[in-house]
């Protein structure tokens, strides 16, 4: 069996700052790379708080989404990268105001992380199509 993937780029999220891709389409599902904080238009990160730069990761990754054809109503797992797990509940909240259906995604959150560039959250998920 031949699996076909796809990349998923847009400049509507920051570039990929490393060897990987903003997102990759597989077998009816979109990975979305950890997304930092980082304001596509500057390329600087979006506030100097967990809750902010969350918030931030957020939109890219709907961002992302949108150009792969689905949208951030259809992810069905995030894991939440933390500086400090002291802020969970302030990115808890900002997350809580993008996934508001019926079904929230699985989910993993942990803190003690060294995030780039300094960040204090990063964000990756997996949707549907």
């Amino acid at each position: 069996m031949s699996e076909k993937m796809e990349e998923v780029a847009t400049s509507y999220a920051p570039a990929a700052l490393g060897a990987y891709s903003q997102a990759v389409k597989a077998n009816g599902f979109v990975f979305v790379s950890g997304q930092l904080g980082i304001d596509p238009a500057t390329g600087e990160l979006a506030g100097d708080t967990a809750g902010e730069q969350a918030a931030q990761a957020l939109k890219n990754i709907k961002c992302i989404l949108d150009a792969a054809g689905t949208g951030i109503e259809h992810v069905v797992r995030a894991t939440i990268y933390l500086k400090n797990v002291e802020d969970f509940k302030e990115v808890d909240a900002r997350y809580a105001e993008v996934f508001i259906g019926s079904v929230k995604p699985a989910r993993v959150a942990f803190g003690g992380n060294n995030i780039p560039k300094g960040a204090l959250v990063e964000i990756d998920a997996i949707a549907v199509q």
